[in-house]
């Protein structure tokens, strides 16, 4: 799996005109799920983005995890993260086809709705306008056969 991270003071899926989720301060996270992923990859991301330490504490420094920042997330589907640019036009055969993706993608969300975070979403494979204020910027790149 491949994540885009980035902290957010806010952010919003709109599909159609209507927003269907958002967010206030915490993490919009664009997730791709590519198509040999299993459940152990989901649990991987899962741990990784909600113990990342990218808020900062009293003295600045990005040493505080989303939990104890009262941060919300996004999670977003994003099968484009897996996108194959060798060519000028991106091949996406690398990413998880519908059946594999949607579960490992729900599986990520309710590993976090678990931990007690408010989680929003966007609709797995809906033309989606994602919105949100970056705060920082902060963005982390995150693959699981990195971590």
């Amino acid at each position: 799996m491949r994540a885009v991270v980035t902290r957010v003071q806010s952010a919003h899926v709109t599909i159609d005109g209507e927003e269907i989720s958002r967010i206030g301060r915490g993490l919009l996270v664009l997730l791709g799920v590519h198509r040999d992923d299993t459940e152990q990859e989901a649990e991987k991301i899962a741990d990784k983005i909600c113990g990342l330490r990218i808020f900062e504490d009293e003295a600045g420094k990005m040493n505080v995890n989303p939990a104890d920042a009262s941060a919300e997330l996004l999670i977003v589907s994003q099968f484009t993260l897996f996108a194959d640019c060798r060519s000028r036009r991106p091949g996406f055969s690398l990413a998880a086809r519908p059946e594999t993706a949607i579960p490992l993608y729900e599986k990520v969300i309710a590993l976090c709705r678990a931990r007690g975070f408010t989680v929003g979403t966007g609709r797995f494979a809906a033309d989606m306008q994602v919105v949100s204020q970056n705060d920082g910027p902060v963005t982390i790149l995150l693959d699981t056969k990195e971590l």
